[in-house]
C-alpha cells in the first residue's frame, strides 16, 4: 500500500552505500522507521533526509515495514547548525522525542508542538534552555505522564506545597511530606524555589511560539532542568541521552 505523510526525521542511518534507515516522527503513525534508497544527490530529497527537517514523504507500507519511495522538504531547519547552541539544543530535543515516543502511536499534541518548538527556536536569539523545558513540560502533558500541580500528589487535598515529589508525582504537602520523607529518595525531592509549580503551569498551558521573549534565570533554569530530566527518566524512561552533557 502506498501513502502520502507528512512527518519530521528524528535521525538517519546509513546501512550501506546506496540504503539507509530513516527514524521519522509522522503526524499519521507517529515514530516510525522506514528504509529508502533515495540518493543525496537530487537536490529535491536532500534535505528531506536529514534531522531537523519537516517534509513530505511517499511511503510504501507493508504489514510491518515502510520504505520511502519519494521525499520532498517542506521546511528544514539545518540552519540552527549555523549557532551552535542552538544545534545542540535542537539535536538534544530530537534525542529526547525518539527516545519518550513508542514506535508506531501517532501522538499529534506531540508532534505539533515539535513543529512548534522548531519555529520559535529559529526565531530566538537566547534563552534557548528555556524554550527546551517548556517543550518537555508539553511532552510530558500530551503523553499523560504531566505532573501534580494544582493539589497534594498524595493525599489529593488542595494545600500549600511543600516539596515537588518525583517519586509521587508531582507537588506534596508538609504533613505528606513529613510522613513519606523517610521512604523517597532525597536525591528527587525537590525545594519549591523561584515558584517552580507557576513556571511549569505556565508552559503547560501557552504556546511555544507565544514563549519569544520568555528565558529563565541560570540558576533556576539548571534547577528545573534537573527535575524535569529526573522527572522524564522516571516516568518515561529518557535518562542517558547522548546529547544531555551538550546543553
Amino acid at each position: 500500500m502506498r501513502t502520502d505523510v507528512e512527518g519530521i526525521v528524528l535521525r538517519r542511518r546509513k546501512i550501506n552505500e546506496k540504503t539507509s534507515m530513516m527514524t521519522l516522527f509522522t503526524k499519521e503513525f507517529g515514530k516510525i522507521s522506514a528504509g529508502t534508497n533515495l540518493s543525496e544527490g537530487r537536490n529535491r530529497n536532500q534535505p528531506a533526509l536529514h534531522a531537523f527537517t519537516y517534509g513530505k514523504y511517499e511511503l510504501n507500507k507493508t504489514r510491518e515495514n515502510f520504505f520511502i519511495n519519494k521525499a520532498e522538504a517542506v521546511k528544514s531547519y539545518y540552519s540552527l547548525a549555523e549557532n551552535m547552541d542552538k544545534y545542540f539544543h535542537a539535536g538534544y530535543v530530537l534525542e529526547f522525542t525518539d527516545k519518550v515516543l513508542e514506535e508506531g502511536v501517532p501522538e499529534a499534541g506531540v508532534y505539533s508542538a515539535l513543529k512548534d518548538f522548531f519555529a520559535a527556536l529559529e526565531k530566538r536569539e537566547k534563552g534557548f534552555g528555556t524554550l527546551v523545558l517548556a517543550y518537555q513540560t508539553k511532552v510530558l502533558k500530551f503523553l499523560g505522564t504531566e505532573p501534580v500541580l494544582d493539589e497534594c500528589a498524595i493525599c489529593g487535598q488542595k494545600k500549600n506545597p511543600a516539596k515537588f515529589s518525583i517519586e509521587d508525582g508531582g507537588i506534596i504537602c508538609q504533613e505528606c511530606y513529613s510522613q513519606v520523607q523517610n521512604t523517597r529518595s532525597e536525591s528527587l525531592i525537590y525545594d519549591l524555589n523561584f515558584d517552580i509549580v507557576k513556571v511549569l503551569k505556565y508552559f503547560s498551558a501557552n504556546s511555544l511560539t507565544n514563549m519569544q521573549n520568555i528565558a529563565l534565570k541560570d540558576a533556576a533554569g539548571r534547577e528545573l532542568q534537573s527535575l524535569i530530566r529526573a522527572y522524564a527518566a522516571h516516568y518515561l524512561e529518557a535518562s542517558d541521552l547522548k546529547s544531555e552533557s551538550m546543553v
